[in-house]
């Protein structure tokens, strides 16, 4: 379905009907401000032996290849430390875990190439020296504030998007822990494991975090942007066509592939109502009729909706950033909030978004 943008081809679409990912036609109330990482309170007592790991950390011995099945793997400090040094440079890994795997060493190869680096499957010392330039610690001391711990949140419901539609205040955050850890850019895992006993229920809990942050995009500093649908990565490029940031992302599958060849940014939704309608979809609950869910970080598309001239088509958040890069989506491009937060921050409508390659299976 074509969309009618005649009144809504605003820089800020208050909300969209969509054939592919199907966000909603009502308005949304419209910010830009989510999720920007808070700044770190000033540490009193001495750091976490946590945080003290990590700031310490050099090169990782390896990038993480964790199997299925292998059990619990504890987070590496030295892993935590890279990917928050990439996450500050714009090449993102994703989700901070601690526990590396493809999209880090798709971020780490992203970054060596860009820096005229020899690319491995390691981090050599010359690449070590080129990310340490950025000196500044990768952990953080935070202090939970009383706005942290008040809410709203709602019921975890997962993806099903008949249960999503019935929370009254949409899909929320589930709960302080689940909000700060995206805050920071990191797994719930890896935010309870560094700070063992926390009560992210209580104002006034310290904790260690990732001291994520990085320059944020002036309107209009994106002029290009690549998605490669084989590496399962967007790339945004300056006007000189400068790399200037690049980010792991969930695209379509060979079923519901993603879009073809060249197209241009309408213009960006934020916080954006979803629609599910059967009559334009061919996936999902379908018996249930037509319906809407309420905007939410934790919706189907998450926190921003970047809208493409392929109709029904767009790139947004998700409610479950360890899922990026890991499987398929209904034809959309998908990254972590925060990542699709920067882009959307950097882009104007005109801007052309250039789709290459082909998924195979449609998951990694």
């Amino acid at each position: 379905m074509k969309l009618n943008l005649g009144a809504t081809r605003a820089w800020l679409l208050g909300g969209l009907i969509l054939a592919g990912c199907s966000p909603a036609p009502t308005p949304a109330p419209v910010s830009s401000s989510a999720p920007r990482p808070a700044s770190p309170a000033p540490a009193a007592p001495a750091p976490s032996a946590a945080l003290q790991a990590i700031n310490a950390a050099g090169p990782p011995a390896n990038l993480g290849s964790a199997s299925a099945g292998a059990g619990p793997v504890a987070p590496d400090p030295a892993i935590v430390r890279l990917e928050v040094l990439l996450d500050r440079a714009r090449f993102s890994p994703g989700v901070i875990d601690g526990l590396g795997g493809t999209n880090l060493r798709n971020a780490v190869a992203a970054y060596q190439a860009h820096a005229g680096l020899t690319a491995g499957d390691a981090v050599d010392p010359t690449t070590w020296t080129a990310l340490t330039r950025d000196a500044a610690p990768a952990a953080a001391t935070y202090v939970i504030t009383p706005q942290d711990v008040a809410g709203p949140f709602a019921p975890d419901v997962g993806e099903d998007f008949v249960k999503l539609a019935a929370l009254p205040d949409g899909p929320l955050y589930s709960s302080p822990l689940e909000a700060l850890a995206e805050r920071f850019h990191m797994s719930p895992g890896l935010l309870t494991a560094l700070n063992p006993g926390a009560d992210f229920s209580k104002a006034g809990t310290r904790l260690t975090v990732a001291a994520t942050g990085s320059p944020v995009f002036a309107k209009g500093d994106v002029k290009r942007i690549e998605v490669a649908k084989a590496k399962a990565q967007v790339t945004a490029f300056g006007a000189d066509g400068a790399v200037l940031a690049v980010y792991p992302a969930t695209v379509g599958s060979t079923e519901r592939p993603s879009p073809t060849g060249v197209h241009k940014i309408n213009g960006v939704a934020w916080n954006t109502d979803y629609v599910y309608d059967p009559a334009k979809l061919n996936w999902g609950p379908r018996s249930h009729g037509k319906f809407r869910i309420k905007p939410g970080p934790k919706g189907p598309v998450g926190v921003v909706w970047i809208d493409l001239n392929a109709p029904g088509y767009g790139i947004h958040g998700t409610p479950d950033a360890s899922k990026i890069g890991k499987t398929a989506s209904h034809g959309c491009v998908r990254l972590t909030n925060w990542d699709a937060w920067a882009l959307a921050r950097g882009v104007k409508p005109g801007v052309v978004v250039t789709f290459v390659g082909q998924r195979g299976d449609g998951a990694s």
